[in-house]
């Protein structure tokens, strides 16, 4: 009863337009009441939820890609990129795809980087709209996987036994085969339409740019480097990952003043209080039904319904695709690991390798027509209809969907690197 109340009101309570946090809150508060609770479990769990060293890292995550995508490593890979790729038919698309990995690399940045940068200029060389929109929100979900990601610093907080490292290395080759995969259709459509074909433009200086381009090409360097040699920790990584962006952006490249820091320090504290607020509340939801034995029920049962690992790893992978269509992937995490850690446990999946599938997963929900997070965001940003990606968008969908596959079939994608480095 108590289980039908928790999921049935959350639902409602987001059908009818109410925001994730008060969705969460509502369901959560209502049924702790029905179970007899005192209401100090409310606010005692909120703190519990958000007072963990290692969600630390997020709001200067967050204020890192801020950062480095205003202080112009963006348009100097952009240059850098480019000039390796060189000026042919559908080049600027694969351009697209190569600086969505690098921006993701540096800071975690979605679409909105990428696209505000790439779009102009491959709407100038006839690359239609809705092509462009679609393709840089399916690079730029990306981010998400390819470390540092702030989706994997949840996941750990959530399931202990997985840990930062461990899962920044296993989300390395699977966040770059994902990203490739794309490079299949972004090609075959551009050669096929033509897109850039008639459009002639000079190549960039390869010395040059790299040397414009070289300061936003060591910062993964830096970051990963120090994660590995242990010099920091995740946490004190997202902070080197800030100083070095100030740094680049206010002495290097100069394109920062202490007016713009401060307008960029208030856009990442807003945001990072909105996500803050969601794990918080998220956390007396997942109390809740776990206290109550609802997700354990719901797992066992789940578990006696699908016996079979493979029909249960389509029915997750296909569940986690429908809520990434809606939600963001922290707020999925918060909202479902409760329920489906205990069926990994229960299936003997890894569960480095399941957070590292469950992301994908909800990277690809990300751009995923109708409800598409970032689709929205790019499509925006072109001045177009979400509708008018759908008929290029299906492609990227299913190339990413081939590199989740690869990763699903050959588990040593995600799991050689960390075992190799001693985090397994």
């Amino acid at each position: 009863m108590t289980g039908t109340v928790l999921i049935g009101l959350f639902l409602l309570a987001m059908l009818a337009g109410l925001p994730l946090a008060v969705a969460l809150g509502v369901a959560s508060v209502t049924v702790l009441a029905m179970a007899g609770f005192d209401q100090l479990a409310v606010p005692t769990n909120i703190y519990a939820g958000i007072a963990k060293y290692p969600l630390l890292a997020i709001p200067m995550f967050i204020l890192a890609g801020m950062i480095f995508e205003r202080s112009g490593v963006a348009i100097r890979l952009v240059r850098f990129v480019t000039a390796i790729v060189g000026e042919w038919t559908g080049s600027l698309a694969v351009v697209a795809v190569l600086v969505s990995m690098l921006l993701g690399g540096i800071s975690g940045s979605g679409p909105a980087a990428v696209a505000a940068v790439m779009l102009p200029s491959m709407i100038a060389r006839g690359y239609p709209k809705g092509f462009s929109a679609g393709l840089i929100a399916a690079s730029g979900s990306t981010a998400i996987v390819i470390p540092p990601s702030v989706a994997f610093i949840v996941y750990s907080v959530m399931v202990p036994s997985a840990t930062v490292p461990a899962l920044f290395a296993a989300g390395l080759f699977p966040g770059l085969i994902a990203a490739l995969c794309l490079l299949v259709p972004a090609l075959v459509i551009s050669r096929k339409y033509g897109f850039g074909r008639n459009f002639k433009a000079e190549r960039p200086p390869l010395g040059q740019s790299f040397v414009d381009a070289i300061w936003g090409l060591l910062a993964p360097v830096v970051i990963l480097g120090g994660l590995r040699t242990g010099l920091f920790t995740p946490t004190e990584a997202a902070v080197i990952a800030v100083a070095y962006g100030i740094f680049v952006g206010m002495v290097v490249y100069r394109s920062i003043d202490l007016r713009g820091l401060f307008r960029i320090l208030v856009e990442a504290g807003e945001l990072s209080a909105v996500v803050l607020m969601i794990i918080g509340i998220a956390s007396v939801f997942a109390w809740a039904g776990n206290t109550l034995g609802i997700f354990d029920s719901a797992a066992k049962a789940l578990v006696a319904l699908h016996s079979d690992e493979w029909l249960m790893l389509l029915s997750v992978n296909l569940l986690l695709l429908v809520a990434g269509m809606f939600l963001d992937a922290i707020s999925i995490f918060l909202i479902l690991l409760p329920l489906l850690v205990p069926i990994a446990v229960a299936m003997g999946w890894d569960l480095v390798w399941f957070g590292v599938m469950m992301t994908i997963n909800l990277a690809i929900g990300q751009f995923t027509p109708p409800m598409a997070i970032s689709l929205m965001i790019t499509s925006r940003i072109a001045g177009i209809g979400m509708e008018e990606t759908f008929r290029w968008v299906l492609w990227l969908v299913l190339a990413m969907a081939g590199g989740l596959a690869i990763m699903i079939l050959f588990p040593a994608t995600a799991l050689w690197l960390p075992g190799r480095l001693g985090y397994l």
